[in-house]
């Protein structure tokens, strides 16, 4: 004898209802073609030749890839607002060290590799070269 399956709709409804917020697809794909403006534009930058802007476009382009990514993909946007604060405080830190190391790059001389400082000059440093 084949039993018929219970009428769950109602308990499939409660259990799951703090599983996770169901994007719509619209809203998928908009961001998926929003990745995939902005990756063309950084291939476009990338064969611009902006001098140091290149380096401070790329870093932009791609904050801003992954914030749609972050937001959107992963949820966050939909998410408690505490998540929110603690990215933003990860982000700000990351931030603070990639400053401390740039300006550490303004330090270092072309010539102070020993025999190869004709070699270095024009190198690109982001925050342009020693005075």
């Amino acid at each position: 004898m084949i039993q018929k399956p219970a009428d769950t709709s109602a308990k499939h409804d409660s259990t799951h209802s703090a599983l996770g917020h169901v994007v719509p697809l619209w809203l998928l794909s908009a961001v998926f073609g929003a990745l995939l403006v902005l990756t063309g534009a950084t291939v476009a930058v990338a064969h611009i030749d902006l001098g140091n802007m290149n380096l401070y476009l790329a870093l932009a382009i791609a904050g801003a890839k992954a914030t749609l990514v972050i937001l959107f993909f992963m949820h966050l946007f939909w998410d408690r607002p505490f998540n929110a604060m603690i990215f933003i405080g990860c982000l700000l830190f990351v931030s603070l060290f990639i400053g401390i190391a740039l300006t550490d790059s303004r330090v270092n001389d072309a010539s102070a590799v020993g025999g190869q400082g004709s070699a270095m000059r024009g190198v690109h440093v982001p925050l342009g070269g020693p005075k």
